[in-house]
């Protein structure tokens, strides 16, 4: 029986390789909307990006996430996000611009996520609190690696993806270590013994 504490490994492997989403999200997303110049494209890039990106974390995770439930949260709270916060840098580019629409993006997403997380994990809270500052990380990184962020992408590259992904199985992983595993309600025959 694996100790629960211990940092699993595989867990953060698989989660981290989910940052193959991101590019594909991007892609759609771009495909679908052209570029992030107004809050329609805004609004609907980021619930495609949202919508792939969902289903990615899913597929990584599908022990602890639920689809049904986790992929249309992620998409509408991206969604709102990206929109909110493209509108409130005016659809720029620079690194500050793009750190501080991260940081937007990241607070419905976090908030929206950590509620679903809430009955799986300790301090989900930790979650929803972590989002913004990962997301605006993700898009620092990924203007610093000097992707050509002036075509308006509605998420960042691979590089922040990487960074990303990694920080939040880090995440991902003490949270569910610090949660004390339920116990298996009994079978029906003890709890009658139990009663009698």
């Amino acid at each position: 029986m694996r100790d629960q504490h211990r940092f699993n490994l595989k867990a953060w492997l698989l989660w981290t390789a989910g940052f193959l989403a991101f590019p594909i999200a991007g892609a759609l997303a771009t495909a679908v909307t052209g570029r992030i110049n107004d809050f329609s494209s805004a609004l609907v890039g980021g619930v495609v990006a949202g919508a792939v990106i969902g289903t990615g974390q899913w597929l990584v995770a599908r022990r602890l996430l639920d689809a049904q439930t986790w992929i249309p949260a992620t998409a509408l709270a991206m969604g709102i996000g990206l929109g909110v916060g493209a509108w409130a840098v005016g659809y720029g580019t620079s690194l500050g611009e793009l750190a501080l629409m991260g940081f937007i993006t990241g607070i419905p997403l976090g908030a929206a996520q950590a509620y679903l997380l809430r009955d799986r994990l300790a301090n989900a809270w930790v979650w929803a609190a972590a989002m913004p500052l990962l997301w605006a990380l993700g898009w620092t990184v990924t203007t610093a690696g000097g992707i050509d962020v002036d075509q308006q992408f509605a998420v960042f590259g691979a590089y922040g993806a990487i960074t990303f992904m990694a920080l939040s199985g880090v995440l991902l992983d003490r949270l569910r270590a610090a949660t004390t595993p339920s116990t298996p309600p009994l079978p029906p025959a003890q709890n009658q013994a139990l009663a009698q």
